[in-house]
């Protein structure tokens, strides 16, 4: 008997049956369906953490000014100034691994508007640099380069969002916006950089759509801060390559304590550091996961082995009847042994498409992403595969090793 033929017979069997195939199915289908479901929103996540921590810099540290009340803040400033750009400048002096550093300044506002509409974007003086470390390029016009820093100019760059709400029929560029109380010519727009998300591992990212950038001496000269402010409320170092990040971010740190009098007023984030962080908690997801799928899968190679054994009982007539024409005990074993497979194959296809409606319903409602791996599809269907073939073969054996006359005798 050909493989062929073993299969065509296999699929006649199966259709003969519908009812009990269909139950059958359930446990491979709702088996890979949930792997399938699983592996595709986490590699929906994997891939927006990259994005996420593209946008902070994989190989940059940040150092961000602590966030506390006015009283912590006066006791604070007895012992250290906080943030400031004379740490940049001593942090390059001191540190030979730092490659450029960029530093940012939020402006408190109380009122933005175009001559079209208000809006509710946050303005950051930052440095020319901040654009390269945070890859952020235009749709439209250009950025503020360090000429424009030096020489104090009024000039602002928009995120693509604050762009349409200050500017809903276009022409951005060249127009006036103002700010508190001062009038800046629009220069650039930024492009849509599609982040879903403004955290990370706990860290605020913000959102360049929904903002407003202008030269951080501008900020400083036209806009007026609170007593106790930081000079700069981030800093962003870009490290050497082959250079550890977080022995960096350990080397920046001592080298801040020493300049704010030992007070903690500052933190470190390390983008590398917190996609390890998410690496490690998408593994545990994962295998909690797929330990759920494999039971899942067991029962439904349970259930493939139950209903073999049924078939079996009820075939041994015909059993009987191939041994007696020439069947050898190969072909027996092949013919279950297939149909067996036959059974977990067809599962394993189903449970791929519900696996793709379950991944995107969950999506949907959940408002996360989803990717999909052909590795995981193709190693969630084989091992689909090999359950039902590990399944149906105790029961093919058995079936193999029937006596033919006893077969025929059988009622």
């Amino acid at each position: 008997m050909s493989f062929s033929d073993a299969l065509k017979n296999a699929l006649d069997e199966l259709w003969r049956h519908k009812l009990r195939t269909a139950l059958t199915l359930l446990g491979m289908v709702f088996g890979v369906g949930a792997v399938i479901a699983m592996l595709s929103i986490g590699e929906g996540a994997e891939q927006e953490a990259l994005r996420l921590i593209n946008s902070m810099g994989l190989n940059n540290v940040l150092v961000n000014a602590k966030e506390m009340d006015e009283q912590q803040l006066k006791e604070i400033r007895e012992h250290s100034i906080g943030l400031s750009l004379r740490d940049i400048e001593v942090a390059k002096e001191a540190l030979p691994f730092i490659e450029n550093i960029s530093a940012e300044k939020q402006i408190k506002t109380f009122i933005v508007f175009s001559k079209h509409s208000q809006s509710s974007a946050s303005v950051f003086g930052v440095t020319p640099s901040y654009f390269d470390l945070s890859q952020f390029v235009t749709s439209k016009g250009r950025l503020f380069d360090a000429k424009a820093n030096m020489a104090f100019r009024q000039v602002a760059v928009l995120g693509a969002e604050a762009a349409k709400e200050m500017f809903p029929d276009g022409g951005a560029t060249g127009a006036l916006i103002k700010v508190n109380h001062v009038w800046l010519k629009v220069i650039g727009i930024l492009k849509d950089g599609e982040l879903s998300k403004n955290e990370f591992e706990g860290i605020k990212l913000g959102s360049e759509k929904y903002r407003i950038f202008i030269p951080l001496n501008t900020a400083h000269k036209k806009f007026r801060f609170e007593k106790y402010d930081n000079e700069i409320d981030t800093f962003r170092v870009q490290i050497s390559e082959g250079v550890d990040p977080i022995l960096a971010a350990n080397n920046i740190h001592h080298l801040l304590l020493k300049r704010h009098g030992e007070m903690h007023d500052f933190e470190i984030v390390i983008p590398a550091k917190l996609i390890e962080q998410h690496r490690h908690t998408r593994r545990i997801f994962s295998i909690v996961m797929s330990c759920v799928a494999g039971i899942s899968l067991l029962v439904g190679g349970i259930g493939i082995m139950n209903i073999m054994l049924a078939t079996v009982l009820e075939r041994t007539r015909e059993i009987g009847l191939l041994r007696a024409v020439g069947a050898r005990q190969k072909d027996i074993l092949n013919l279950f042994v297939i149909e067996s497979f036959t059974v977990a194959a067809l599962g394993g296809l189903l449970g791929i498409l519900l696996g793709f409606v379950i991944a995107h319903v969950i999506a949907s409602f959940a408002d996360w992403n989803v990717g999909f791996s052909l590795t995981s599809i193709f190693l969630s269907v084989g091992f689909c595969a090999l359950i039902g073939l590990g399944f149906g073969l105790y029961p093919a054996i058995k079936a193999s090793r029937m006596d033919p006359i006893l077969a025929l005798q059988r009622e």
